[in-house]
């Protein structure tokens, strides 16, 4: 996969002809077909407002099929990259929450502003991970969720108790509708992110 972080009046190449050409042998021509998308996504929103950009995004990989690692991977916990998680159409909520948060950074919006998020899901009575987005630090955050299509404020899902935030600058213990306290270590403490970031070099 390939992730090239150029400025935002040019169109940054989420993933290259090659690498679309060994996705296809792998796992079809469905799977090309998807990750052209997901090129044409970036290259068409590249200098369209965050708010606009956040939805076609959410709504761009909501499309995807929900399924568990088990069934999925045959591993009891395993985060796929975009490319993985376009390529076979399917995957959990990391898997959704993980290709959200790196299409937004290659569309230009800011790392700051984007963290995966844990929250304990209430009528689903599990934990689950969605992205929030923060337009200042001090603002409330917007969830973008697999199981519910519509961008809301964190005080408009009473389904969702935050349980903590990270993403590439630090780990923090959420706040009932906030970023939170930083934990010392960061995202050393997150297996599952570091070995992802290691796939995606």
């Amino acid at each position: 996969m390939s992730l090239s972080w150029a400025a935002p009046s040019t169109s940054p190449t989420v993933i290259t002809p090659a690498e679309i050409e060994k996705a296809k042998e792998k796992y079809g021509p469905l799977a090309a077909r998807r990750l052209e998308a997901w090129q044409k996504l970036v290259e068409n929103n590249i200098n369209k407002p965050e708010r606009l950009k956040l939805q076609r995004v959410n709504d761009f990989f909501n499309g995807a099929t929900f399924t568990t690692d088990k069934k999925h991977w045959k591993q009891d916990d395993y985060w796929a990259t975009p490319t993985e998680f376009l390529g076979t159409d399917a995957g959990d909520c990391e898997d959704f929450v993980i290709a959200k948060y790196f299409t937004l950074k290659a569309m230009g919006v800011p790392e700051e502003k984007l963290y995966l998020t844990y929250v304990k899901a209430i009528r689903l009575k599990q934990a689950h991970m969605v992205l929030t987005y923060f337009k200042t630090p001090k603002s409330e955050p917007l969830v973008l969720d697999n199981i519910n299509d519509r961008i809301m404020k964190a005080s408009q899902r009473r389904d969702l108790i935050p349980i903590y935030s990270f993403n590439g600058d630090g780990l923090w213990l959420s706040k009932q509708r906030g970023k939170g306290k930083s934990v010392d270590g960061g995202t050393d403490k997150l297996k599952n992110w570091n070995s992802l970031l290691e796939k995606m070099r």
